[in-house]
């Protein structure tokens, strides 16, 4: 139990002590009086004069409170409030975009299990590729119509159906095929059915070859029997391991082009910690097309730039002296310590300390609503979603009482890697496939979010299970640490400043190997930034001298490989309503001659000009930031104007790293991931274009099931419901100190969103949380300011609580306990296609 802070009292110099706690000897007392005498000395140095402000505020001088009656210290100081948000009031009593719950979940799949539908499924824990079974379950958010008619007239009756999405893998079909399905109304009744969802899609089936990650693919024996049992000989002795004990194997995708197979590139690593940053110079290429694992087969193998296609005739030259081999592991390279997080290096000065960190004294300051996980802070309203793909997502964010934006959710995580090797030069990644929210896990205390930080849970559905983690997302408050405006001024009532206290909602997901940190920062001003940041391992090559132009040397065999991270984001923003346009500002350079300038300048002037220009064509809403950045974007509202007659608007303003992917034309990328050719892109709102990618698109570059570019047919985007797809990323050209860890300082790519002649004036200037000073009336006296009765609280801090850190919850079908048995469970779960074991 936690020690109580207890109210430290002074000790005369002249009580009486024990006689076994005097110094042993006239130097210690010397010593501790000189101590005493200097301590004195510095405090009094420390003393400085205030000139009290006109609101008669305390006087704090290093931390110590001045009060009143002139004494020094207050003894009734009491502990600091607990950090227990106060409850909000959210608009609706109902969360229509609420992800599913156990209970829910082990509902549909139980009906969906009954002899009533007939669908012959197989529990996904123990299905085979050939059996039917449901890989997916999660929330379909309703249609924006119904929410927004619910939340106008707050009648229940109105309030949005719930439903369901559900994904099965039809592998007994005499043609496999996957299937997406609406369920609902839920709860379950009579009245509940299921239909096939296509609306959403632009294509009519979704081949079974793109079905989703499962483990099976590589964990049957018929995989271990005709890929690594052959070449047991060759990894002892090239690799200098085996299977599961020393080495283990990762795969790449996508796995197939347009549905018509199913293979992907293994690569192999030494298994130690940091395995992914010690690649080896192997590679096989392996399909498993079909539901027969009986016919899976491995089809090249590449050894040092050179190319078998069987496993016979790659031993056979591995056996005959022919294969060009690598050179050996040296002694110094046996050491593999230098991929682990250990701490090294010598303790740095005052390191030992522990950092400052961040205390609301007067108590926290933004209000929850955990039921319906709703949150509200300095006039900013919000709720919140989480789903399988892309995990996080907030909704019906409003300000000052007006909606801003609908919907706020990534759609889909872009990693594009390139190399001299098999591995990365075909590595493509589309993370929603793995699931983005089903990588989250609880978030770190102290680390991931600052220690009096509230978490709310999210759960997810997979074809095994279900997981629950409590510490999913984090919410807090922070003082960004610099005025959000500010000006030095002699004029009355000129010269202040407001603080930049920020909201941050935040949640952190690691899809195997890169861990993405979500956040969006919400201003006092209107203003959220939307921020991503990347830390993690590097997804590293095997370093040779023909690898140069790919990446950077960073450890004797590591490639540290070039790659792009691309993010996208939906953004339905609704600006004074539903019905806006999209303004596009240029700024650009004009010469003009002006009669008043005399002949010491010349009658020419240079300077620059605004241009503005609707965009009333979705095809020309295609687009990127201008050079130089010379002007920008609005979602404008043409018949709602501020108090000057400005069309009221939210500008879109890049932030750190506006980037767009570099490759275009890759058949890896061809058709799937056409979001990430554009810094954004705005077209009409249709509730059949949910999401700018789906997770089947990783598989089926060549004929994916969302075209982002169909959303681009010539339609008339002036006052119309638009929706603005905005990216984020980074061109990342590795270097040593990604080793360990990439960084999320520089690893860090966001944008903003900000009211553009919204108001009729800077709204953060409501904010207490400010002062105004006045000069003074006699050049050398103190300015005298007003706080508006807004002062440090004082108190003492409750301690920290003591860290701790579980795994996540997991659940059976059946919605019971299951938690994993053994840390390799753990692992398979967490690191996915990149670690994998065979089962030998």
């Amino acid at each position: 139990m936690a020690r109580r802070y207890e109210q430290l009292k002074a000790v005369p110099l002249d009580e009486p002590k024990d006689e076994s706690m005097r110094p042993s000897n006239r130097i210690t007392s010397l010593r501790l009086g000189l101590s005493f005498i200097l301590i004195l000395l510095l405090a009094s140095l420390t003393i400085i004069q205030v000139r009290p402000s006109t609101s008669d505020s305390k006087i704090v001088f290093g931390g110590t409170e001045t009060l009143p009656n002139g004494t020094g210290y207050d003894e009734n100081i009491k502990i600091c409030a607990s950090n227990i948000p106060s409850p909000a009031r959210p608009p609706a009593p109902i969360n229509p975009w609420a992800s599913l719950t156990i209970d829910e979940m082990v509902e549909i799949q139980n009906w969906l299990s009954s002899a009533q539908m007939n669908l012959n499924l197989t529990r996904g824990d123990s299905a085979q590729p050939s059996d039917n079974s449901v890989y997916m379950i999660q929330t379909y958010y309703p249609s924006k119509a119904d929410v927004l008619k619910y939340f106008s007239s707050l009648d229940p009756r109105d309030a949005p159906a719930r439903f369901a999405r559900v994904t099965i893998h039809h592998g007994g079909a005499v043609e496999p095929v996957i299937r997406d399905y609406l369920v609902g109304p839920l709860p379950v009744t009579s009245a509940t059915e299921m239909t096939h969802l296509t609306e959403i899609y632009h294509t009519e089936t979704l081949p079974y070859n793109a079905r989703g990650y499962d483990a099976l693919d590589w964990n049957l024996p018929e995989i271990s029997t005709k890929i690594a049992a052959p070449l047991m000989d060759a990894y002892k002795e090239l690799l200098g391991g085996l299977p599961n004990e020393t080495i283990v194997a990762g795969g790449a995708g996508p796995f197939g082009f347009d549905g018509s197979f199913r293979r992907f590139w293994l690569n192999w690593q030494r298994d130690t910690p940091g395995f992914w940053l010690h690649p080896l110079n192997l590679w096989q290429y392996v399909d498993v097309s079909g539901t027969d694992p009986s016919k899976w087969d491995q089809l090249k193998i590449v050894y040092n730039h050179q190319v078998f296609d069987t496993a016979e005739s790659f031993m056979e030259a591995f056996r005959n002296g022919t294969l060009k081999r690598v050179p050996p592991v040296t002694k110094q390279e046996e050491d593999l310590s230098w991929s682990t997080r250990e701490r090294i290096g010598a303790q740095r000065d005052l390191d030992n300390l522990p950092g400052p960190r961040s205390v609301s004294f007067a108590g926290l300051r933004f209000r929850i609503d955990y039921g319906l996980q709703y949150v509200s802070w300095m006039g900013w309203g919000l709720y919140l979603g989480f789903d399988r793909d892309m995990g996080l997502n907030l909704w019906d964010i409003r300000f000052r009482g007006e909606r801003i934006i609908y919907e706020l959710k990534p759609q889909e995580a872009l990693a594009q890697y390139t190399g001299n090797d098999p591995y990365k030069s075909s590595t493509a990644l589309l993370d929603s496939y793995f699931g983005m929210g089903q990588s989250v896990r609880d978030l770190l205390p102290g680390y991931d979010c600052p220690d009096e930080a509230i978490y709310l849970p999210a759960t997810t559905f997979s074809a095994t299970g279900m997981m629950t983690r409590k510490r999913a997302i984090c919410i807090f408050e922070q003082d960004s640490g610099r005025p959000i405006s500010r000006h030095l001024g002699f004029e009355r009532s000129e010269f202040g400043a407001v603080k930049g206290y920020q909201l941050v909602v935040r949640s952190v997901a690691t899809v195997g190997k890169p861990t993405l940190k979500f956040e969006y920062i919400f201003h006092i001003d209107g203003t959220i930034e939307v921020r991503v940041s990347a830390s993690g391992y590097l997804l590293s090559g095997f370093w040779d001298d023909e690898q140069g132009a790919y990446g950077s040397k960073i450890w004797n065999t590591t490639l540290g490989s070039l790659h792009d991270h691309v993010i996208n984001f939906k953004v339905d923003l609704d600006v004074g309503g539903t019905q806006n346009s999209l303004l596009k500002t240029s700024l650009s350079q004009e010469v003009v001659t002006q009669p008043w300038f005399d002949d010491d300048w010349g009658e020419e002037v240079i300077q620059q000009k605004i241009t503005r220009e609707y965009i009333d064509n979705e095809n020309e809403a295609l687009l990127r930031f201008p050079t130089n950045f010379q002007g920008g974007y609005t979602v404008v509202n043409t018949d709602e104007s501020n108090k000057w007659g400005i069309p009221r608007g939210y500008a879109i303003h890049p932030g750190y790293s506006p980037v767009h992917n570099t490759v275009v034309g890759s058949k890896r990328l061809l058709k799937n991931a056409n979001w990430a050719r554009y810094n954004l892109a705005v077209s009409r709102r249709k509730d059949t274009e949910p999401s700018s990618s789906s997770m089947w698109n990783f598989n089926l570059p060549g004929a994916p099931p969302v075209d982002f570019h169909n959303f681009f047919d010539g339609e008339n985007i002036t006052q119309q419901d638009l929706v603005t797809w905005i990216n984020v990323g980074m061109h990342h050209l590795p270097a040593s100190e990604d080793v360990p860890n990439t960084k999320t300082n520089t690893a860090a790519s966001s944008f903003f969103l900000t009211p553009f002649n919204y108001f009729d004036y800077d709204v953060s200037i409501e904010s207490s949380n400010a002062i105004l000073l006045q000069p003074p009336k006699k050049p050398g006296d103190p300015f005298s300011y007003n706080d508006y009765n807004v002062r440090p609280a004082h108190c003492v801090p409750r301690p920290p609580a003591a860290f701790e850190y579980y795994p996540e919850q997991v659940y059976d079908l059946d919605g019971k306990p299951a938690p994993a048995s053994t840390i390799e469970e753990m692992r398979k779960a967490s690191e996915l296609y990149l670690r994998i074991k065979f089962e030998l």
